[in-house]
């Protein structure tokens, strides 16, 4: 998903700086000693060692072991906590999201369907954002999250559509893959999209083929055509800013998530999340993926550097580039034509958003500057181009360290899993598709055969590629355990299993949200693992994740940053 805040940096440091240093708190201490004991604890090390006590000094972990030796050191300054019984392992580390996203719903509709949402009809959704237009009378009318296959009608909404809530105010809606867009008719002159606008490349204005010239807008907007309305409708003040980016931090800690990915942020909201770090406006840390579109040629030039867009717990470990779009949008580019035929067109694989020789040009530039890069492919075709366009930088330019890293990389073929193990590539499975998506994929975008061996966990295992598993917030909420279930269960929404014979184990799944996912982002020395001498950002879970049975009911109980306590429920 790609989407856009307008708040310049300018703006925290004029109207808004007043109201952030206002409500700057200190950072919540840690005790100067913390023993865990009698609980089951999930290392993530590298031998999936359990214990039962871990002793935490300082914000770090000071040792690992049995609970009456550890209890030996302790003094009057020690805190003492009973697990009874429950599991403590390593916080979650978002491998990919898109931080702080799932705030969004402060200043923007939520139009998702079940089962995240209850948007089941077009007038449904239309009263939902005509409702939103009350409650906020000025300003852009923005919607979130709809899909087109979920909804009675089966289709997308139409300018004309969403001219019914508003002939003035421009009016957008967000698709749930994030990579489509639907303006009405004011939105669409406020973008200057008309008959006469060429499609942008690596995207696609979409037509009303029943118009005088067959070239009238119908208000879809695909991939780069719809980074316009991102531009606009997303417009924040700080003060909106600031309550979407405490409300997503919120989110994140009720389930676990220490480590949060802000990945492919626009520069605006890039450099505000740094910003909002050093104030302590959240406690986890982020790892921010700048995108290549819009800083690729500055740090080319040198009139940019990643560590601008760092401060307090962000850090910048990668550059996003977008190669290709969403499967459930009909933009993932493939080898093979789409299983039902999109706009019936047999032949129809989708598209890449970056032209071959220019993915080339900007993963070459980013190997020669040593700055490791991260790809977003879905389609099989895309990562073709991805692992070519890595190959071509890795000869050109030798780095064993780079880690490259594929994001999604749904409909990945063994052949490419392999080549992926020879060139040390990494991916991040979006493994979560299978339940949310998975029935459509079979029945509709994949076909059976192909949806089976979609985010093919197992393929990786067995080939030793070394992979995380994300989530994908907000296109579906932040929820580790979902992720881990998924790639154990490959159960869909429907109950039907995609592809059983990529099932992996428990363990394996929890070290893709953990030390995985921490290693990804060249922050397994710090996080991801409970070792002496890493930090102690750690989860209390109400049941064991390696027998419970269903792992989507076990609750967070405490979350822990650097040893502090920032999120209690019992």
């Amino acid at each position: 998903m790609n989407w856009r805040v307008g708040l310049l940096v300018a703006m925290a440091f004029t109207g808004g700086v007043v109201v952030l240093l206002a409500i700057v708190t200190r950072p919540i201490a840690a005790p100067p000693h913390e023993i865990f004991v009698n609980g089951h604890v999930l290392t993530m090390d590298a031998s999936d060692t359990i214990a039962e006590a871990v002793s935490v000094r300082d914000g770090r972990i000071e040792a690992i072991g049995r609970s009456e030796a550890l209890l030996e050191a302790a003094d009057e300054q020690t805190l003492v906590v009973d697990l009874r019984g429950r599991t403590l392992m390593p916080g979650f580390v978002d491998a990919h999201g898109h931080f702080p996203g799932s705030g969004q719903t402060v200043f923007s509709a939520d139009l998702n369907s079940p089962p995240i949402g209850d948007i089941t009809s077009m007038p449904q959704l239309l009263e939902r954002l005509q409702g939103f237009a009350r409650a906020r009378p000025d300003g852009w009318i923005v919607g979130h999250g709809y899909d087109d296959t979920l909804i009675a009608e089966k289709r997308h909404p139409t300018r004309d559509d969403l001219d019914q809530v508003s002939m003035e105010r421009p009016v957008a809606v967000i698709h749930v893959s994030g990579h489509l867009a639907v303006a009405n008719s004011a939105a669409l002159a406020a973008l200057g999209i008309d008959e006469s606008t060429p499609d942008p490349e690596g995207g696609v204005i979409v037509r009303d083929l029943q118009s005088a010239d067959g070239r009238r807008p119908n208000g879809v907007l695909e991939e780069t055509a719809a980074r316009a309305v991102w531009d606009h409708a997303l417009d924040l003040g700080a003060i909106d800013a600031l309550r979407m980016t405490t409300q997503a931090a919120e989110e994140y800690l009720q389930v676990g998530v220490t480590t949060a990915s802000a990945g492919g942020m626009p520069t605006p909201v890039a450099k505000l999340l740094g910003f909002l770090s050093r104030l302590n406006q959240f406690p986890q840390r982020v790892a921010l993926f700048p995108l290549f579109e819009e800083i690729g040629d500055d740090l080319f030039a040198g009139s940019v550097m990643l560590e601008d867009f760092a401060g307090g717990r962000v850090s910048v470990p990668r550059v996003k580039i977008i190669a290709d779009g969403s499967i459930q949008g009909y933009t993932g580019y493939l080898t093979e034509p789409y299983y039902v035929p999109y706009k019936g067109d047999a032949e129809y694989r989708g598209y890449p958003s970056v032209a071959r020789d220019e993915l080339f040009r900007q993963v070459a530039g980013l190997y020669e500057r040593r700055i490791p890069v991260a790809i977003h492919c879905n389609g099989d075709a895309s990562i073709d181009d991805g692992l070519d366009a890595i190959e071509a930088a890795m000869l050109a330019h030798p780095w064993p360290e780079a880690r490259p890293l594929i994001i999604h990389a749904q409909m990945t073929r063994k052949d490419q899993i392999d080549r992926m193990a020879q060139m040390g590539v990494t991916p991040s499975f979006f493994s979560a598709h299978t339940y949310y998506w998975g029935d459509r994929h079979a029945a509709i975008f994949m076909g059976p055969e192909r949806a089976a061996n979609m985010s093919p966990a197992r393929w990786a295992l067995d080939a030793g590629v070394r992979f995380s598993s994300h989530m994908d917030t907000p296109v579906t909420p932040m929820l580790p355990l979902q992720a881990v279930w998924s790639q154990t269960e490959r159960k869909s929404t429907g109950g039907v299993v995609i592809g059983p014979s990529q099932r992996i184990e428990r363990e394996a799944a929890l070290r893709a949200v953990t030390i995985d996912a921490a290693w990804q982002v060249f922050m397994h020395d710090e996080i991801g693992s409970i070792e002496p001498g890493k930090r102690a950002d750690l989860v209390v879970l109400s049941d064991d994740p390696l027998t419970a049975p269903d792992l989507r009911d076990i609750k967070v109980d405490r979350t822990l940053i650097d040893g502090a306590t920032v999120y209690k429920r019992l």
